[in-house]
């Protein structure tokens, strides 16, 4: 962006010591937009002093917040709200400057490897061992259980760069997947879990009055991929001493997953220096309340 007479004004009051004032400008200069960006790498590398460093790299922050705002405020007003692209969304929020295309990429290099592998003759169970097979074993994606120590374990980019994530991002890897390969498989609600149940293919959560858990034919772990049967599931609810309802059961929707994601995120910046984050992160999940 060209700098004008009121940029290299505001530009020079970066560093004033009176909070309101750097408070009002940081604004002022949010609203040019991310335009400006270079502006501001230009003046960190050219300034000497850390204290300002430090300003410059909060608004450059809150340039990338903004607009990240602005993203979420579409994606959840679209028709379709694409679970890879919401989670890469989440993934900007710590790599703004994230280049996506590698990450479709190696999303469809995987998609295509299972669809060789599958054709109409195939049962569910034996589409979920293809699918598993390929994701944890020929990918060689580990799983664990969540860690806030370990933020990228919940970026997919970053997930799929180490092969190593926690149960919600191996889970999401999962599910979007199986979307890619019309698979009527879903993330359910089971507490403190993520477990993809492998649903009827005729099974509608809209149009299904009857409990969900009929139209499941089995479930599948997505921090390793391993098939759990009714059995299991009504054990597990049993050793917790939690009733298993039928909300339970239901297919999460994508929008209330990728909520699901930014909050869990956000206890990973819950350090009182990391507390602005932490806000922001509510905000954003905030932003896809129904």
């Amino acid at each position: 962006m060209q700098e004008t007479k009121e940029i290299h004004a505001l530009f020079t009051l970066i560093d004033d010591p009176d909070e309101e004032v750097y408070s009002t400008i940081s604004e002022k200069i949010v609203e040019y937009g991310k335009g400006i960006i270079p502006n501001l790498e230009h003046l960190w590398e050219t300034t000497p002093s850390e204290d300002v460093q430090e300003r410059i790299e909060m608004i450059i922050h809150k340039l990338h917040f903004t607009d990240l705002c602005n993203d979420f405020t579409e994606w959840k007003n679209s028709a379709y709200h694409d679970l890879l692209f919401g989670a890469l969304l989440v993934s900007k929020f710590q790599y703004p400057d994230l280049q996506t295309s590698p990450v479709l990429e190696e999303i469809e290099k995987i998609r295509r490897n299972i669809w060789l592998e599958l054709n109409s003759f195939l049962t569910p169970l034996e589409q979920a061992n293809v699918l598993s097979s390929i994701l944890y074993n020929y990918c060689n994606l580990k799983g664990s259980e969540i860690n806030y120590e370990k933020p990228d374990e919940f970026f997919l980019h970053k997930v799929l760069e180490s092969k190593k994530g926690n149960t919600l991002s191996n889970g999401l890897i999962y599910q979007i997947l199986c979307d890619q390969l019309d698979i009527n498989a879903r993330i359910i609600n089971i507490p403190k879990q993520c477990i993809i149940a492998f649903f009827h293919s005729d099974f509608d959560p809209a149009m299904h009055p009857g409990h969900p858990q009929e139209k499941i034919h089995f479930y599948v772990d997505g921090t390793t991929g391993q098939a759990f049967s009714h059995a299991d599931i009504e054990s597990y609810f049993k050793r917790i001493s939690v009733p298993p309802v039928a909300s339970y059961f239901k297919p999460q929707s994508h929008k209330r997953l990728i909520q699901q994601l930014i909050e869990e995120v956000a206890k990973c910046f819950d350090s009182p220096v990391n507390a602005y984050k932490h806000a922001e992160l509510l905000q954003l999940a905030g932003l896809l309340e129904e």
